[in-house]
């Protein structure tokens, strides 16, 4: 079974994020670069169904600039076996990732795509939804525990009333969830290896895809500061105060 695991570059969470002067972006110089969390737990995930002997092969697939190799590379030391990176500097909506991906699945022998149900710069979650739209495949969303069978996958996930577990045929679309494992660490000598494991690069005209994007953001800005708490005098003076000028009661 191969699997197709896409994976994005994202901002380190753990840093403090500056923008430009114009409020058009964030400052990209310098800062740290990271895979975005959520894709990191469908890499292992992968690796794990790998160790079962559920699935034969891995393949990495991101869209970006050319250092966005760099991070498929960290996800290579983990385990997975080969890379194929999307050239394009522009900007990338959900709806262009979803575009791309289908594509390189059209061109593998894919059993599964399994990815994050969300990246946590845009926070959008959609790629997967869009993606198995695009293909016409089944869907199973915010994966807590990943079972897979000869042709199906069983797949759980966490809801309000407790837990939902549903099956699906294959090929499929999965997305991860927190709950479902804790990646790795790629160590040294997996990042050294990693350099020599197959690594294809792409462009968009290559894959026929357009570089339009639907989401255009006009402007960023910073979070207004906290204010300041005030003490109060006791409960009935507290109720006020929440009714009367915080107004959520």
């Amino acid at each position: 079974m191969k699997i197709l695991v896409p994976v994005k570059r994202v901002p380190d969470w753990q840093i403090k994020l500056k923008l430009l002067p114009d409020g058009s972006n964030i400052q990209t110089d310098g800062i740290k670069w990271i895979v975005n969390t959520f894709d990191e737990i469908a890499v292992e995930e992968a690796i794990r169904l790998k160790e079962k002997g559920v699935v034969t092969e891995i393949v990495l697939v991101s869209v970006g600039p050319a250092d966005v190799r760099s991070r498929l590379e960290y996800a290579l030391a983990m385990g997975a076996d080969s890379a194929i990176l999307v050239k394009h500097d522009g900007v990338v909506d959900s709806d262009l990732a979803s575009r791309v991906i289908a594509e390189v699945f059209k061109r593998g022998d894919y059993s599964m795509i399994l990815l994050g149900k969300q990246a946590i710069d845009s926070d959008s979650n959609q790629t997967a939804q869009l993606l198995a739209a695009r293909l016409s495949l089944p869907q199973a969303c915010f994966a807590s525990k990943i079972t897979v069978e000869a042709q199906s996958a069983t797949v759980t996930r966490e809801i309000d009333g407790g837990l939902e577990t549903i099956r699906i045929p294959m090929p499929c679309v999965v997305s991860t969830d927190l709950r479902l494992n804790e990646p790795r660490y790629a160590a040294l000598p997996n990042l050294m290896k990693a350099k020599k494991k197959p690594f294809e690069e792409l462009s968009l005209e290559a894959l026929g895809v357009s570089p339009d994007v639907k989401l255009r953001v006009k402007s960023y800005s910073m979070p207004s500061g906290r204010k300041a708490g005030r003490k109060v005098a006791d409960v009935s003076e507290l109720v006020s105060v929440l009714r009367n000028e915080a107004k959520v009661i």
